[in-house]
């Protein structure tokens, strides 16, 4: 569960909420089933005629997985890597054939059979980049789904309260509902606003610094790789991938040196 964001979408709501009652008002000025109508109709039709349908459908599905993402942190993966580094450093790069049947991220088990299938470690890299370039270019639709959603959803907000308005105008001959038909008119307008706001344009910020903490962890993944087919040392492999963790997860591999000449 992704605390940050069901707190931050919770605190939102509740002082947009309080702000209103404050004023005056109340729960049922907003509550519009017509306007809601507009808005999301609206909005997912135009997203839907930007991007293909099977991207939306991803996208949809994936802001259920924004409240609820366990954040990959590395350590498991550094810790997996320097044991592989440590096998092949003992047996030869051939010994972790053994070990392909255990992974299970699709882009290290690539990445190790073709180390063990000899690959060069120049045309290991061209090929695992160019896989992960591409599937960067994939989910990088994902966040811009709910980018451009973000920027329709006021604008057909605008266009549910002039349909509103339109109906108003329609009545002039009771003027003492043409204030609360107004009031009524630019709740599509708050739905619109409020909804690429609170909503739409965060989930497509929070989206995207994931996808570039994955694919942070699937570099240091291919950097990890190439360090034993070079033959590099454990050790210093694991300094070296330490340098993608957060300095909060990086934990000192060995003893600090004392100064020369220190008191």
């Amino acid at each position: 569960m992704d605390t940050g964001s069901i707190l931050g979408l919770a605190l939102a709501l509740a002082g947009i909420l309080f702000g209103l009652v404050i004023e005056g008002g109340h729960l049922g000025q907003i509550l519009q089933p017509t306007a809601a109508m507009i808005v999301l109709g609206g909005t997912t039709g135009a997203v839907m005629l930007q991007f293909p349908l099977g991207t939306v459908a991803t996208a949809f599905l994936r802001l259920f997985k924004l409240f609820f993402y366990r954040a990959p942190t590395g350590e498991t993966e550094l810790q997996e890597l320097v044991s592989f580094a440590n096998k092949a450093r003992r047996s030869g790069i051939v010994s972790l054939d053994q070990e392909l049947s255990t992974v299970q991220d699709p882009f290290l088990h690539q990445a190790l059979m073709l180390a063990v299938d000899g690959t060069e470690p120049s045309e290991l890299r061209k090929i695992m980049e160019l896989k992960l370039q591409n599937q960067t270019e994939m989910e990088e639709k994902i966040p811009a789904v709910f980018e451009a959603a973000g920027g329709f959803s006021p604008t057909i907000g605008i266009i549910g309260a002039v349909l509103g308005l339109i109906q108003v105008m329609q009545h002039l001959d009771h003027i003492e509902e043409v204030g609360r038909g107004i009031a009524v008119a630019f709740v599509a307008t708050i739905y619109g606003v409020g909804a690429a706001n609170v909503l739409l344009l965060p989930a497509a910020g929070k989206l995207r610094l994931r996808l570039r903490r994955e694919m942070a962890l699937k570099e240091m993944t291919l950097e990890g790789v190439i360090s034993i087919l070079e033959g590099m040392n454990p050790h210093m492999i694991e300094i070296k991938l330490g340098s993608y963790l957060s300095p909060t997860q990086a934990k000192p591999s060995g003893p600090v040196a004392v100064k020369r000449g220190a008191a």
